[in-house]
């Protein structure tokens, strides 16, 4: 799911909650205020979601507890604690910006699942339609500990 292949000074963040993905050209993180340092972005302080004077927004990845400072900030038209998707490219530990939209992710509520066949804890391949319960589905994706 990640990759560091092809990094040539671009980069891809992306996650609820800040997972970054290597990959050419986008970025997705979390906007929190330069105010806050890694470890407090980690935690999920309050703080890093509050309005500093002085203080930018800029994107925190928690796989690898990097923060990455945006430019121009006048492009950044999401709000502090949003999940976003940046395009840019990445000149140190800041990220040029090409565009910037808010990320969604997962399904909405009611939104059918896509079709997808996925091996089970014992090798057996699992569709949509082999879960399927009489009274629906619920599928729950857990990201381990050790990513």
């Amino acid at each position: 799911m990640y990759s560091t292949g092809g990094f040539k000074n671009e980069t891809r963040v992306s996650n609820q909650c800040c997972r970054l993905k290597l990959i050419p050209g986008r970025n997705a993180g979390t906007l929190v205020s330069s105010s806050c340092n890694a470890d407090e972005a980690f935690a999920e302080s309050p703080e890093c979601t509050k309005n500093v004077p002085g203080a930018k927004l800029s994107l925190y990845d928690d796989t690898n507890r990097v923060m990455y400072g945006l430019e121009p900030q006048e492009s950044v038209t999401a709000h502090l604690g949003d999940t976003v998707t940046v395009r840019g490219t990445l000149d140190g530990d800041r990220i040029q910006i090409a565009s910037i939209e808010l990320m969604s992710i997962g399904l909405a509520t009611g939104q059918k699942a896509p079709a997808f066949s996925v091996r089970d804890q014992f090798g057996r391949v699992q569709t949509l339609d082999t879960l399927k319960g009489r009274n629906g589905t619920v599928l729950l994706f857990f990201r381990s500990a050790d990513w």
